[in-house]
């Protein structure tokens, strides 16, 4: 008890006490001990094995931050020209926090943003790559050291880079024209029109001229592996400029072609029939792809599920209209006939022969330049598009060869319907 009194004292007596006690069955109570003593100890248990793996993730965490940065760092020193590099801020901001109204695209390796420098007052694409971590710092690393030593008009130019907290991103000029495929294939409600002739004429040779670039001028050979209108860039005067150079490789010395263990990149439509049995690929596999995208700009089709006149491929109803006679009939309803005749015919033909089966009867690219220059005339066409065989054979020892057993995989397209 408890209070005051002041001066005085006071004394208190209990008269009475109270007190309830509740008694628990012996079974519900052995059952309590038993489950206490199983519970808490597993408890126990689970609290210290998720406190270790926390620490043993936090720990891989670091690690793998710190070599990826490692590996990062290593290779950009090793650069010639070390490009710039972006703060993530600096493109946090530009791009308004990578805000999804500012996506320019996307692709199997990451995803374009629309971003304006507010120092410079420089428009430019930020490249987010988005596979898991490993595979992405490859991608990253792969893409920086092929383009940062590219030097050409007709390519897309790097501008920097930036890497922050696994978030690998790459900077390069904008292109306010868009791509080639979005004038090509104009969307409805769009502010897009169709090319004039003499800008789909203009960006072709734009495009094989950089792509002679990668093969001929440059100190090493360079394969794009993924050549196709999505991935050929339109400056404000329509300047063609290849860009995405996620797939490319530059080949060591000596060698013709590169393989990885993921087998055949690249587009369907675009990638050469002999890539799907050697996983290779080479300068004549990119001339196949060129030949695509020549195809596509002029038809104004994509490379395959036409169903044109019952055609899968438009390579097979191009190759259709050059033997009936009328190759003309494949240019794209949407010029009219605003374009110069001669010049078509020389498109489609070239396009049907870099689009040819067999990778050895594709003209190079010095060749290719020249034809598009209009000062070397377009190789033969032969009337129907010769098969696929493989292994390829050398067709003018064919004839006089003995064969006792056939080992070769022949396709032959009935007109490709």
């Amino acid at each position: 008890f408890s209070a005051s009194t002041g001066n005085f004292a006071e004394l208190n007596c209990v008269l009475r006490w109270n007190i309830s006690i509740e008694v628990f069955d012996e079974k519900n109570d052995k059952a309590l001990r038993i489950g206490l003593g199983v519970g808490v100890p597993v408890l126990v248990l689970i609290l210290l094995g998720g406190g270790f793996w926390y620490y043993y993730m936090s720990k891989k965490k670091k690690n793998d931050e710190n070599g990826s940065n490692s590996q990062i760092m290593g290779t950009l020193k090793s650069l010639p020209g070390t490009p710039r590099e972006f703060s993530y801020q600096e493109l946090k901001k530009a791009t308004n926090n990578f805000d999804g109204k500012n996506k320019l695209g996307q692709g199997g390796y990451g995803v374009v943003y629309r971003g304006t420098l507010p120092k410079e007052n420089l428009e430019v694409a930020v490249k987010m790559f988005s596979r898991d971590k490993m595979k992405s710092t490859d991608d990253f690393l792969a893409e920086l050291t092929i383009i940062n030593r590219l030097r050409h008009k007709h390519l897309v130019k790097l501008q920097g880079w930036c890497h922050k907290n696994g978030v690998l991103l790459l900077v390069y000029d904008y292109m306010p024209k868009g791509s080639l495929d979005s004038h090509i294939f104009c969307e409805e409600g769009t502010s897009t029109t169709p090319l004039s002739w003499h800008l789909r004429y203009k960006i072709l040779s734009g495009v094989a001229s950089a792509l002679n670039y990668l093969h001929n001028e440059y100190d090493q050979t360079v394969v794009h592996r993924d050549l196709k209108a999505n991935n050929i860039m339109l400056d404000s005067d329509y300047n063609a400029r290849l860009g995405d150079f996620g797939l490319a490789r530059a080949l060591e010395n000596e060698k013709t072609s590169y393989a990885e263990l993921e087998g055949v990149q690249g587009t369907m439509g675009y990638i050469a029939p002999e890539c799907f049995h050697t996983g290779k690929a080479t300068r004549e596999s990119d001339v196949y792809g060129f030949g695509a995208v020549l195809l596509e700009t002029v038809c104004g089709q994509r490379p395959s599920r036409t169903k044109i006149e019952g055609y899968q491929f438009l390579v097979d109803w191009v190759w259709y209209l050059h033997r009936e006679g009328r190759i003309l009939d494949a240019v794209d309803q949407s010029i009219g006939s605003d374009y110069d005749a001669e010049e078509a015919e020389r498109i489609l033909k070239l396009g049907l022969i870099c689009s040819h089966p067999i990778a050895g009867e594709r003209p190079n690219l010095q060749t290719i330049v020249q034809i598009l220059s209009g000062s070397v005339n377009v190789p033969h066409v032969p009337p129907f598009k010769p098969s696929f065989v493989w292994p390829a054979v050398d067709l003018f020892s064919f004839a006089s060869t003995d064969f006792t057993k056939t080992d070769t995989c022949e396709y032959t397209p009935i007109d490709g319907r």
